[in-house]
């Protein structure tokens, strides 16, 4: 498969959200050194990243509400107001006014969610036209490949950005990225009629009973979010790990971020290349690699063999959340993948504020080595319930309620010859776990 989708909208789509996580790369980085350099209090970086993840649990909400909403131009609405509280952030920052920060910082992750699920939706949708499973899978395919080069480039080019011109030029950078979104995306259409009714409880109340009548979705969204919180343990041990347990210094820590970045974006290679695998065997496979790769960690004597275990686990890493996106949209219903997408945001912005404090206790009862043996073990035994469910063979396309109902079906055509075709649906990560 041509990594490059052939839909102009899928093109436009995959251009709209490289540039976002590019960008929110270049706002995270400008607000992390801002912070330290101002407070020097780690409690206080602890409560940036806080602030972003908490609003996680309004995003299945927010997305029911725009889902809601017949206005045209919503979702660049959405980027035009990220853009704004961008902009505000670097007048705080020159101004350092740490509680206004953390203010905007939750608005706009909650805002920056919702976007992102919308926009993954709509790339499903757009998928789905050129075929089914193939075609949902060649689309996360491609906008994982451009989260990839984002955690590859984004970390560096923001801290250069920061070096050369300060955070508050960063921050505008940043703002400048989500008006680009807003203008790739303005005229994408993403009202969904909903049977059950058009209030955003009722929204949430048919996404929910999908999840209850489907076993399959629910056993992957409980094996994923077990998953997420120990995938998490990672971030504050490897400082620890590279520097105190392998004596690799500061160039060591950088190069296993580094490396496990490569491999990240090798994994979505891989995964865009393997269309004709199983979504569930990437699945499993891709989560079996980083639990190894931890494990690796823990066994690896030197810095090269920790590599090694950084670009297994990387790769798995490229595999594993393009297929858990991909799993989630083909068991769920086209009308239904914008909030059930929020729900996996929700997921993966919400398993760290238990993943992080976790590693930390465990590493302060034991040792670098001992956190990523035991995390490792734990995450290897996820693998047997995606394994389940791919030898079952219970992942496969949502039946026939996948179907929307006839007023819908006359409301898709119409929005299409009103759009000119330009109908589209639309999803962080960008951790480990997303």
């Amino acid at each position: 498969m041509s990594i490059l989708p052939t839909s102009p909208r899928l093109r436009r789509i995959l251009a709209a959200y490289t540039v976002n996580k590019l960008g929110t790369w270049f706002g995270t980085v400008a607000l992390s050194l801002a912070i330290y350099d101002h407070t020097h209090n780690a409690a206080a970086v602890t409560a940036l990243f806080v602030a972003r993840y908490l609003p996680a649990l309004a995003v299945p909400a927010l997305v029911a509400r725009v889902e809601a909403s017949t206005r045209r131009r919503t979702l660049g609405a959405l980027y035009a107001f990220e853009a704004l509280c961008a902009a505000l952030l670097a007048a705080m920052v020159w101004h350092f006014l740490l509680p206004a920060i953390l203010v905007l910082v939750a608005l706009d992750g909650a805002v920056e969610l919702t976007a992102s699920s919308l926009l993954r939706a709509q790339a499903a949708r757009a998928g789905a036209e050129q075929g089914a499973e193939r075609g949902i899978y060649n689309a996360n395919a491609a906008l994982n490949v451009g989260l990839s080069v984002s955690v590859v480039l984004g970390p560096t080019l923001g801290a250069l950005a920061v070096r050369s011109f300060g955070g508050p030029v960063a921050l505008l950078i940043d703002a400048g990225s989500f008006l680009v979104c807003g203008a790739l995306v303005v005229d994408l259409y993403v009202y969904v009629e909903e049977r059950a009714g058009a209030s955003v409880r009722a929204r949430l109340a048919s996404a929910w009973e999908h999840v209850r009548e489907a076993p399959a979705l629910r056993a992957v969204l409980l094996t994923q979010a077990a998953a997420l919180v120990f995938f998490e343990t990672a971030a504050p041990v490897e400082v620890f790990y590279a520097k105190g347990t392998l004596r690799a210094g500061d160039v060591g820590y950088g190069a296993l971020l580094a490396i496990w970045g490569v491999g990240q974006l090798g994994g979505s290679l891989l995964f865009a290349r393997g269309a004709r695998r199983s979504l569930g065997a990437m699945l499993t496979l891709g989560t079996l690699a980083v639990g190894l790769a931890y494990l690796g960690f823990a066994a690896a004597p030197t810095l090269a063999l920790a590599a090694l275990a950084a670009l297994l686990g990387g790769a798995g890493n490229g595999v594993q959340w393009a297929s858990l996106l991909g799993t989630v949209q083909l068991l769920t219903p086209e009308r239904l993948r914008g909030r059930l997408m929020g729900g996996v945001e929700s997921i993966g912005a919400l398993c760290p504020l238990i993943g992080l404090p976790l590693a930390g206790l465990v590493m302060a009862l034991s040792s670098p080595r001992a956190t990523f043996l035991v995390f490792g073990s734990i995450i290897a035994a996820t693998t047997l319930g995606f394994a389940r469910l791919w030898a079952t063979g219970m992942i496969r396309a949502a039946g026939p309620t996948a179907s929307p109902p006839p007023e819908e079906v006359a409301l898709t055509a119409e929005a299409i010859d009103s759009a000119s075709g330009q109908l589209v649906r639309t999803t962080y990560s960008g951790s480990r776990g997303v």
